[in-house]
């Protein structure tokens, strides 16, 4: 699991092999403030639900399906966090990928409007944590804005 973890972030931009990802992610916050985090099936570290834009589909729409696919839980967008799309951190390489991807992310606020907290085969757990005891090991493409949204920053660009 270190190798993959080691390989997968951070790696060089090829511009002959390196392709551009348009995705969502959401800071799901539950009645009390924490936060949701995923433990990625394809690293090992905790990430925010999430995924690509599918074509027709607004960030809204791939918000909450995102969601409902990777933790059963039912939302509703909250607030537009930030814009990410600096490439130190977020081009990734995949695991039986032979390109990378340059990820640029939406990432929104959300809250749980219904639906049951269960995991699926893209996560190996789910949990909720307090901005005070986030895990340590948080992918890279989600440390900003876990910290921007931490901060009370929104509409964030970078």
């Amino acid at each position: 699991m270190e190798t993959k973890r080691k390989t997968m972030f951070g790696s060089q931009a090829n511009p002959r092999h390196t392709r551009m990802r348009v995705g969502v992610g959401v800071l799901v916050i539950d009645s009390i403030g924490r936060l949701l985090f995923e433990k990625r099936s394809d690293c090992g570290r905790w990430g925010l639900p999430g995924g690509r834009i599918e074509p027709g589909e607004t960030v809204t729409q791939a918000a909450g399906r995102e969601v409902k696919e990777e933790t059963g839980l039912d939302i509703e967008v909250t607030a537009l966090v930030g814009v990410y799309s600096e490439p130190a951190g977020r081009i990734v390489t995949y695991p039986g990928d032979d390109y990378s991807v340059h990820l640029v992310d939406v990432i929104l606020a959300a809250r749980i409007v219904g639906g049951s907290l269960q995991c699926s085969a893209e996560s190996l757990e789910l949990r909720f944590f307090t901005p005070q005891e986030l895990p340590a090991d948080i992918v890279p493409t989600a440390v900003a804005p876990v910290q921007d949204f931490i901060r009370g920053r929104s509409a964030v660009i970078s």
